[in-house]
């Protein structure tokens, strides 16, 4: 980074000291490196703490940089693309598929995923675990409940729980024949479960992506995916096409 004085500019001072900051980003750090500490950059650039720190957490809220607990602020990778259109047509854990199983348990499901499925509340569904990552950080958790009924030769012998049991969920449901999906996307705060996985704070922003998977004419399987918003951005595929719903229930999280 240079150490040149910022001149007098009509936008606020913190405000072109992000864009200086963004540029240096560019051309003299790697991925996941730590920046020096506020009191060395705040000399570098001759400004206040404060005007830095507002540079910074801009820079945070568009994806730059990430506050990481017990390591500091590291450079951010690249914003993972989070695709909404109706162009894909794939199960879950399919080839090319960059999520990774984690764990699977047996219960009932959310009322509002219930839903979902339109049926009783309390029939017992897998609910899969799956974790995203890029640059060995997380970027997203995945719930994906499928119901015991969509799964129907799936034995405890051949996967008794874990991961394991997990993939073993994922591969029969890839015996049905996918009719169809469909997504919805909110913005949302992370619970405190979310914030864990995803090494962040409770209350952060995120974007929740549910998903419903069709076949026998039906829902078979419901995703519910809570993504980092600050290195996650939305993708719409050649269609473009997005659609706007006013439904006046919240969406499953």
């Amino acid at each position: 980074m240079g150490t040149t004085q910022l001149e007098t500019v009509p936008e606020p001072k913190y405000w072109h000291l992000k864009t200086v900051l963004s540029e240096a980003l560019d051309s003299d750090f790697a991925v996941g490196e730590i920046l020096p500490n506020e009191r060395e950059l705040a000399a570098r650039f001759g400004v206040a703490r404060a005007t830095l720190r507002q540079a910074l957490e801009q820079l945070e809220l568009e994806g730059r940089l990430q506050r990481r607990r017990g390591v500091g602020t590291t450079v951010a990778p690249p914003r993972v693309g989070v695709s909404v259109g109706a162009e894909q047509h794939d199960w879950p854990g399919t080839a090319g598929d960059s999520w990774q199983a984690a764990d699977c348990a047996v219960g009932a499901p959310p009322l509002a995923v219930a839903r979902l499925f339109d049926t009783e509340p309390l029939e017992e569904v897998h609910t899969v675990r799956r974790i995203r990552a890029t640059h060995g950080q997380p970027v997203a958790a995945e719930l994906l409940y499928v119901p015991a009924s969509s799964v129907p030769d799936l034995t405890a012998i051949d996967a008794p729980s874990g991961p394991a049991r997990a993939r073993s969920v994922l591969r029969e449901l890839q015996r049905l024949d996918l009719e169809g999906q469909d997504r919805a996307v909110e913005l949302g705060s992370a619970r405190a479960d979310d914030a864990k996985e995803l090494d962040r704070l409770p209350g952060a922003p995120v974007l929740v992506v549910t998903t419903r998977y069709f076949s026998l004419g039906r829902t078979v399987a419901v995703s519910v995916a809570t993504y980092r918003a600050d290195t996650c951005r939305l993708t719409f595929g050649d269609s473009g096409d997005l659609q706007i719903s006013h439904d006046s229930h919240r969406q499953a999280s």
